[in-house]
């Protein structure tokens, strides 16, 4: 009947529909990426155009998989395809993504990320049920072995040539010889970068992960001037700093009001704050695009259990976005704060006492 609300749009449906195809496909394909990363498929096709059988004798793999891989990654646009040859190559942009660990941006990783987070489905199942926290620690070794390798990739570039930078003053303190405690620090990717640029400093990484942890100490344990520690963030120690770090982890924490103050504690009277977090815009529907389903996905599956699994039972999220970040520096005692850097995926405030 006219003006019925159960009425279906075909035209609305069948555009779901390519919507519900798309993302389907999507879903499985993440898989895929994440077989082309560990075999070397992506590293070696980037190499020049060849056939199945050829890229699976160089990657030491059954040609039959390779073959139906191909084809499945060209099918999504992550592989070209030569009908005339039967040849695969990838363009200069797709290897860049795939097969260079180094890239702003890789891929792989991300999807590793992805995959290890789903795993977790029955538990953040039940813990929609009962309210509980899923702490980082309990999820699979995939969630930080692939935030770790996304992150390296993102921060290479990102921490030494734009964000440090963006800092007034921070460099010249960490050229001379200053005190860095990198909060949630993970494997210590951040950390190594910034002791390679300035050997002159000292660093501390602080994470309450303790496998994450043992991991960065096993990696980085000949340099001197570096070391980890187990902890949450508001039982920092080892202060004044010069600079404190929290990269893409405050959003993580169930008491960022209680991390905010003992940073303050410890940091020294001029030292600076440097918080990195996922950009967002100031609303809801500022969100509702590609960025905001990535980051709103993660923070449902990984950010929000995890800060619910910890003291205050409270968690920003993911796409927060930066009102409540400001309101929460200063409702800690901070008087200065300034965004200084955004890119498409993160926002960098500068955060003075």
């Amino acid at each position: 009947m006219p003006g019925d609300p159960h009425r279906i749009d075909q035209d609305r449906m069948a555009a779901f529909m390519q919507q519900f195809i798309a993302d389907l496909g999507a879903t499985i394909a993440a898989g895929g990426v994440v077989v082309g990363d560990r075999l070397g498929l992506y590293r070696a096709l980037a190499t020049g155009r060849m056939r199945p059988q050829e890229l699976a004798r160089r990657t030491g793999t059954a040609p039959r998989y390779v073959e139906e891989w191909l084809r499945g990654q060209a099918a999504g646009g992550y592989v070209e395809y030569d009908a005339a040859t039967g040849e695969y190559h990838l363009t200069p942009e797709q290897a860049h993504l795939l097969a260079d660990p180094d890239s702003d941006v890789y891929a792989p990783a991300a999807f590793q990320l992805a995959l290890g987070a789903l795993r977790a489905e029955p538990q953040i199942t039940e813990a929609f049920r009962t309210g509980k926290g899923v702490a980082w620690s309990d999820q699979d070794a995939d969630v930080t072995d692939g935030c770790d390798r996304f992150a390296h990739a993102s921060y290479r570039g990102k921490l030494r040539k734009k964000w440090l930078p963006a800092l007034d003053g921070v460099e010249e303190k960490l050229r001379a010889g200053a005190r860095i405690a990198d909060v949630g620090c993970g494997h210590g990717g951040a950390v190594a970068l910034m002791a390679q640029e300035f050997p002159a400093s000292e660093f501390v990484g602080w994470d309450c992960d303790a496998r994450a942890v043992d991991a960065a100490r096993r990696a980085y344990a000949e340099d001197g001037r570096v070391s980890f520690e187990v902890g949450r963030a508001h039982d920092l120690t080892g202060g004044p700093f010069d600079l404190v770090t929290t990269i893409d982890v405050l959003h993580d924490m169930g008491d960022p009001f209680g991390a905010a103050r003992r940073i303050r504690e410890q940091l020294a009277p001029d030292g600076i704050w440097m918080i990195v977090e996922p950009a967002a815009g100031s609303t809801v529907a500022a969100n509702l695009n590609p960025i905001g389903r990535i980051y709103y996905s993660f923070s449902t599956f990984v950010c929000v259990p995890n800060a619910l699994a910890q003291e205050g039972g409270y968690s920003l999220g993911a796409q927060a976005g930066q009102a409540p970040v400001r309101w929460l520096v200063h409702a800690a005692g901070f008087r200065g704060f300034r965004r200084v850097a955004q890119d498409t995926l993160h926002a960098v405030y500068e955060v003075r006492p």
